[in-house]
């Protein structure tokens, strides 16, 4: 069990977390999976999440030594010259061309990767090393991001795949009245309410995290 599920299993049984869903659940329709959510004040306690968000300021960006060959920032270059296609485009599209090209990485796990059972990468190491699940969306969110996507449309999506029996994450998109799935095992962009085997355990932007709960 990682640092980050053994937080949230704690937080899950504060009082606090047994709560209705809160008014104030940003863009997001109340549902997700058909599960109820509920909003937790403190991402502080994803230790994952911070670091993560904290790589992107630092690495994310174009300008760098272009000599080096190991996670050199200049592999950013594809990354943000075909973002720079997109701009303009539908959301439809957008959304389309984000998931396509995180998923064309290959799916490696953080043990063979960087040595340890769970590592969230930043979107210049997932482009050079490739990486898992969690990988896979946040570079689409990292994308989606850079393209004006505002952050509380946004949500990584931990979750269980009742199917397989593991752990997933996905990248979770509001869009009116429906949430769009980002999913590195799903070619297409989907509708939440098409999945049926996905069950959310909890979600989270930059400024939030829920907790998800059946009806």
């Amino acid at each position: 069990m990682t640092p980050d599920i053994r937080h949230f299993l704690t937080a899950l049984l504060l009082p606090a977390c047994l709560g209705l869903v809160s008014p104030e659940c940003s863009a997001f329709p109340r549902e997700l999976f058909g599960y109820q959510q509920s909003r937790q004040p403190d991402t502080g306690i994803f230790r994952q999440w911070v670091q993560v968000l904290e790589r992107h300021l630092l690495l994310d960006i174009p300008e760098g030594d272009c000599s080096e060959t190991h996670l050199n920032r200049c592999h950013l270059r594809d990354w943000l010259a075909f973002l720079d296609t997109l701009r303009g485009d539908s959301r439809t599209r957008q959304l389309e061309a984000v998931n396509r090209f995180a998923n064309s990485k290959s799916y490696i796990l953080d043990i063979d990767n960087y040595g340890t059972e769970d590592y969230w990468a930043v979107a210049r190491e997932f482009l050079y090393n490739n990486g898992d699940c969690e990988d896979y969306a946040l570079t689409k969110l990292f994308s989606l991001l850079w393209l004006g996507y505002s952050s509380d449309e946004l949500r990584i999506v931990v979750l269980q795949d009742t199917n397989l029996r593991v752990p997933h994450a996905v990248l979770a998109v509001s869009n009116h009245d429906d949430i769009l799935i980002l999913d590195n095992q799903i070619e297409e962009v989907v509708s939440h309410q098409t999945i049926v085997h996905y069950a959310p355990v909890y979600s989270i932007n930059e400024n939030h995290w829920w907790i998800h709960v059946p009806n």
